[in-house]
């Protein structure tokens, strides 16, 4: 789903400000977005969950919004079109130094909030189509979700890499996972935190093959990618998932715009530390939302407000994600 900037920036400009916004009160309107992902990823009902939980503690209102990922997400937070965002820190990182896919323009406004989860890349095929390794999606028709999210930025480097010509095909990953049930994709490569609820639900309808990367695979891809970091699946975590999985992964965080004003950050981050039952109802990647957690944030400043709540907490700040605005 395409979000319209010009529409949800109208949105915003066009609400009344919340009661408690004494300080910075312009920069805290009544309904605030957050950017989520695509329907059946994590992000999309990870952001539902949490603006339920954030509008009943917070006291604003909280609205989450689908879009196609992480790429799209550090766009919208950075042009004000949302308040929050969620993206991976590999994402981030290349907006920030303007590489990869920010083509040259530096996203310097975004600041981090707190640690999400980890993303593992889940690659996967029917069990009937016995394609044995990562080199079998050579010529297959292979999900890769939207293609402004993280598979659609990473997966083209990796098999780039690799030199395994996968044939990429991106969409909302709900759609994707019907498709491989359907027989109209031959596999799904998922950057998505893990256990996945419906990518379960695929397995437990298609058994599947989960296919690893070689010692000598990772090691090629983390010599040109060095933000991917060895993530491991335990097994039982799917039905077909026999043995743990070891893969790649990069860390999520949420993200705010600089402008955002401190008290906002401090609550949102605040009421997420202090709720961790009810964000681990909302789902099971939460486990892993843990202010401890911060240190996975290795350049990205945090925002004044969220740092707060951090020191409030006895958790050091390094002297790089330390920002005044």
């Amino acid at each position: 789903m395409q979000l319209n900037r010009r529409s949800v920036v109208a949105g915003l400009a066009g609400t009344a400000l919340s009661p408690f916004a004494a300080v910075a009160a312009e920069n805290q309107p009544e309904t605030v977005i957050i950017a989520t992902g695509s329907p059946g990823g994590v992000y999309y009902p990870y952001g539902q969950g949490l603006a339920a939980l954030l509008t009943k503690d917070v006291g604003v209102t909280f609205a989450a919004q689908a879009t196609q990922g992480t790429v799209q997400n550090v766009r919208l937070v950075e042009q004000g079109a949302a308040r929050l965002g969620m993206t991976t820190m590999g994402i981030a990182l290349q907006g920030w130094k303007g590489t990869g896919w920010a083509n040259g323009t530096q996203y310097r406004s975004i600041r981090a909030l707190f640690p999400m989860y980890d993303t593992p890349f889940q690659f996967v095929a029917p069990k009937r189509l016995h394609l044995g390794s990562l080199a079998g999606f050579a010529g297959k028709r292979i999900g890769a979700g939207p293609k402004a999210g993280t598979g659609g930025t990473y997966l083209p480097e990796m098999f780039n890499a690799l030199d395994i010509p996968a044939v990429l095909r991106y969409g909302a990953w709900q759609e994707q996972f019907e498709q491989t049930a359907a027989g109209d994709l031959d596999g799904v490569a998922a950057a998505l935190g893990s256990p996945e609820p419906e990518l379960k639900a695929l397995d437990a309808k298609e058994p599947l093959d989960f296919l690893q990367f070689s010692s000598e695979q990772v090691a090629l891809i983390r010599s040109r990618l060095p933000e991917l970091s060895p993530s491991v699946i335990p097994a039982g975590a799917y039905p077909s998932l026999q043995a743990d999985y070891h893969t790649l992964g990069l860390y999520n965080f949420a993200i705010t715009n600089r402008d955002a004003a401190d008290d906002l950050a401090y609550r949102i981050v605040k009421a997420v530390f202090e709720h961790h039952d009810e964000m681990l109802a909302i789902h099971p990647t939460a486990k892993e939302t843990l202010a401890a957690n911060l240190d996975r944030d290795t350049f990205l400043p945090l925002h004044p407000g969220a740092a707060r709540y951090y020191r409030e907490a006895g958790i050091a700040i390094p002297a790089n994600l330390v920002s005044t605005n």
